[in-house]
């Protein structure tokens, strides 16, 4: 009867989001050097005001939870002393702070009745077997609410951000998809977006063929009057960025004029464009395309038009957010799809 009083347990909950620590700890067994592992490090031993954890925090605890890596739990400020009594080898304190205000909200004390020691035993469990762990449930699940809410309005404003960068305008754009055991895939689309030519290049491991992939580039660029160089942001983005450097130094050099007309180079962002690259509908736009050279036309279309071409992608599977598979999915689609929609 007393772990189902509306007032009581209302009380108390709001007293444990005001005092309430989330603490979190690897589990005993787990190997903090496995590389799955070592990603939770920060919260191998970690605690913080529940009410003041941020919300990538909050999502990190609970992922790891659920990988069965962390143990998470709610505790209030005289666990925490008994915790440190028990440490110093003194007594730890026999009525927590918890029971302490179930028996405030009934009006008992101990007063040495028949019945008192029957009462106050019953107050114990009903703290430790009843409120304890449902008042935990109710404020993870709230703490997860609030966090899965900030972490969809970041993911909405990078959507939004990402969408609305300023397009490059109808220029002639090579786009690069940098790899490195699979090479790097080359597409060359016109003003308009149309495919002119496809090709992999191969500057890094295993063949390092970076002269004959510098030939390559130039062959193109002239061939087609390339303007821009799109560079995807993912795995052997920054070596890639080198070739683009050297390509545009030789191109320059090459040109006969005094004033060489100028190739610009930009790195942008990859994300989705390989699900774009598997999806039905670049199968339809790009039929006669492999999937892997697919990704460098969407590369150099999405730095020609970032709208136009972006809006081809399921927006979660643009992945500009943190956490995006923990979050409400539906919440995160109607948000997504409301800023696609603006």
């Amino acid at each position: 009867r007393w772990a189902e009083d509306a007032v009581l347990v209302g009380r108390l909950r709001e007293w444990l989001w005001e005092d309430g620590r989330l603490q979190s700890r690897l589990l005993d067994g787990k190997d903090a050097n496995h590389p799955d592992v070592a990603k939770f490090r920060d919260y191998f031993d970690y605690a913080e005001p529940i009410r003041k954890v941020p919300s990538h925090r909050a999502l990190a605890v609970f992922r790891g939870r659920a990988l069965e890596l962390l143990d998470a739990k709610l505790v209030h400020g005289d666990e925490a002393a008994a915790a440190a009594t028990a440490a110093a080898a003194k007594p730890a304190p026999a009525v927590s702070m918890a029971e302490g205000r179930i028996a405030v909200h009934l009006g008992w004390s101990h007063a040495k009745r028949p019945a008192d020691d029957l009462i106050r035993k019953c107050i114990a469990w009903c703290w430790k077997v009843k409120l304890s762990l449902s008042l935990e449930r109710d404020l993870f699940a709230r703490l997860r609410e609030e966090a899965e809410r900030v972490a969809i309005k970041v993911f909405a404003e990078n959507l939004r951000d990402l969408l609305l960068a300023a397009p490059a305008g109808p220029r002639v754009v090579m786009g690069l998809d940098p790899g490195i055991r699979t090479g790097c895939k080359v597409a060359v689309v016109d003003a308009t977006g149309r495919v002119l030519a496809t090709e992999t290049i191969y500057p890094l491991e295993p063949r390092r063929d970076w002269e004959g992939s510098l030939h390559a580039l130039g062959r193109l660029c002239q061939a087609h009057g390339v303007d821009l160089v799109a560079i995807g942001n993912g795995t052997g983005s920054r070596e890639t960025d080198k070739l683009a450097a050297e390509l545009i130094q030789r191109l320059q050099k090459l040109s006969g004029s005094e004033t060489p007309r100028a190739i610009q180079k930009v790195v942008v962002s990859e994300a989705g464009a390989s699900v774009y690259s598997a999806s039905e509908y670049a199968s339809k736009e790009l039929p006669d395309l492999d999937v892997s050279l697919r990704g460098a036309v969407s590369i150099a279309r999405r730095l020609q038009d970032p709208l136009a071409e972006l809006v081809k992608i399921e927006p979660k599977s643009i992945g500009v957010g943190q956490y995006q598979h923990d979050v409400n999915q539906s919440e995160l689609a109607k948000t997504l799809e409301a800023v696609v929609e603006d």
